[in-house]
Order: structure tokens, then C-alpha cells, then sequence
């Protein structure tokens, strides 16, 4: 045969599932979108097409709505624990696990009415989480993306390299913009060791993230964001390992001298957001000791 078969895996992607919990007469919301993919003794049907080793994948998504229900979803890590170690348990077949996950936030809306059970859908972030089996270790990256958050000052970009084609002014009062894409690695790796507190640790994480974004006085935004990454593995023991990938919003000084209009920050300046192209600044933060393992291109996590 002039050809082998690589790596491979195949599953259900993106079954979304709404669980909503009852405690008396106010209401919670858990909103997922699950990806599963799973792989291992599974050559011979892309040899001859034999599907003995193969679960369906209507299958897999049957688990995942009775899983939501018969074990409720505590958290988007816990319920892709869950998942993860039915399928790599009780299949032989199956080897590895990926479950991945995005949550979608809502907030609940106050209103003089009996009940709470209204809301409205969160315009921040999604969080996000891959949980990773192989049937004695464990690997758990979570993360957010489209994170949007400004510094209207503190903010500088000066004392870069020039030649013939630099163009750019340097700044030395700017607007400092992004939309961060962030995943975080947790030491938490076998079932002998404790589990992390999925919500609380999700929560603090992001509060360390932005209180750096606030608080630096920043020359660049790669200095944001090593701060960024620094907070959060000073304080969250559980974490060895943050990728962030942040692309610069610029925001550039309108021209209003052709109507005889001054434009300067110190008097309350006017903007224009530039779409595209942007800077993208991407960088690995690490406990130290640690090995990276989130790939570069957070894309594919």
C-alpha cells in the first residue's frame, strides 16, 4: 500500500444545549455549543470502510443531552469531564476524548414581576474550554474569546525601529484597544489530585486579566499583555500556562484641520476605529519550569 493513514479523529460537532436549572421560581441558564471528537482503534474503516469500532456520531450527541440531564452542567469543565470519560470508558475502541466547549453568558433581567426567570443574552465574551482524555491523564484548557476592552489613556507607542517606509507618528497619549482571545492551561492533569473550582477560577481569572489591562501604564501592547499573562499565573496556582492572542483596534486622530477644527487629545480628541488591517500581538506566558503546549494558532484549541 503507497499510502498510510495519519492522525484522525471523528465525532459531533457543535450540538448545542440549553439546561435550564429550577430553584423554586428563579431560573439559571447554562447555553453550550459541544464539539466532540474522538479517536483510536478506528483504521480499518477508512481502510474498507468496516464500522465495527465506530460509535455514531447521532450517538454521540444523544450523550451529550442526556449527560445535560442526568448529570445537570455544573460548569462547561465538569460536564466536558463527564462526556470525556463516558466515551473513553466505555468504548474500548475509543482512546482519546476532546470535548470542546463554548458557553454563552446571560445576565437576568430585574423586573417587579413574580419569578426570575427573564434574561438577556451577554454581548462580552464567550467562554470556551477543551478537556482532553486518554484514559489515565488528563488535559483541561479554558479561555474566552472576543473579549473587547479599551484604555482611552495611559497609553504610548514610541521608540521603534524606522526606515524609508515608516510612516507612523509616534504617540506618546493614544487610544490602547483589543479583542481578546485567551486560553489558560490548568496543572490539573490526573484524578488523584484535586479539582480545581472550575466557576470561581474562570471568574478570577478574567478579573486578573483585566485589572493588568487596567492598571498598566503601557509602552506597547505586548507589555499589556505579558502583564496580563503574569497576573494571572502570580495569583491562580492552577493555571501553568496562558496564550493570549490580542489584535491591535486601532484608533487613529481624524484630520479636522480642513475645517479649521484643531484635533488633540488634551482637549478631548475625536477618533476614527479602523477596521483592517490590524496589529496582532501574540505571546505564550509561563510558569516558570513549565512547558508550553496551547498551540500558536488558537484557532485550532
Amino acid at each position: 500500500m503507497p499510502t498510510i493513514l495519519g492522525q484522525n479523529q471523528y465525532g459531533k460537532a457543535e450540538n448545542r444545549v440549553v439546561k435550564i436549572t429550577r430553584d423554586g421560581a428563579t431560573h439559571h441558564i447554562k447555553d453550550l455549543n459541544v464539539s466532540v471528537a474522538l479517536s483510536g482503534d478506528m483504521d480499518e474503516v477508512h481502510y474498507s470502510g468496516s464500522n465495527a469500532t465506530v460509535l455514531p456520531t447521532d450517538t454521540t450527541k444523544n450523550t451529550v443531552y442526556a449527560f445535560a440531564k442526568e448529570y445537570g452542567i455544573e460548569s462547561a469543565e465538569q460536564f466536558g469531564i463527564h462526556l470525556a470519560r463516558h466515551f473513553v470508558t466505555s468504548q474500548e475502541p475509543i482512546k482519546t476524548a476532546r470535548i470542546r466547549i463554548e458557553e454563552y453568558g446571560w445576565e437576568r433581567i430585574e423586573h417587579s414581576g413574580k419569578g426570575a426567570h427573564s434574561f438577556v443574552r451577554k454581548g462580552q465574551e464567550t467562554r470556551l474550554t477543551q478537556i482532553t482524555y486518554d484514559g489515565s491523564r488528563w488535559e483541561v484548557v479554558s479561555g474566552l474569546k472576543d473579549l473587547v476592552v479599551m484604555n482611552s489613556t495611559n497609553s504610548e507607542f514610541w521608540g521603534y525601529v524606522k526606515d524609508k517606509y515608516t510612516t507612523l507618528p509616534e504617540a506618546y497619549d493614544r487610544i490602547l484597544a483589543t479583542q481578546v482571545s485567551g486560553r489558560w492551561r490548568f496543572n490539573w492533569s490526573h484524578d488523584e489530585q484535586k479539582t480545581p473550582n472550575w466557576e470561581k477560577s474562570y471568574e478570577e481569572t478574567r478579573k486578573h486579566m483585566l485589572q493588568a489591562f487596567a492598571e498598566t501604564y503601557s509602552l506597547s501592547l505586548q507589555q499589556t499583555l505579558y502583564q496580563m499573562g503574569s497576573r494571572i499565573i502570580d495569583n491562580r496556582g492552577e493555571i501553568d500556562e496562558v496564550r493570549f492572542s490580542l489584535p491591535n483596534k486601532h484608533h487613529f486622530l481624524a484630520d479636522l484641520e480642513p475645517f479649521g477644527l484643531k484635533n488633540a487629545t488634551e482637549d478631548g480628541a475625536v477618533y476614527f476605529a479602523a477596521d483592517r488591517p490590524y496589529g496582532l500581538i501574540e505571546a505564550t506566558i509561563l510558569r516558570d519550569g513549565c512547558e508550553a503546549r496551547i498551540p500558536v494558532d488558537l484557532t485550532n484549541l
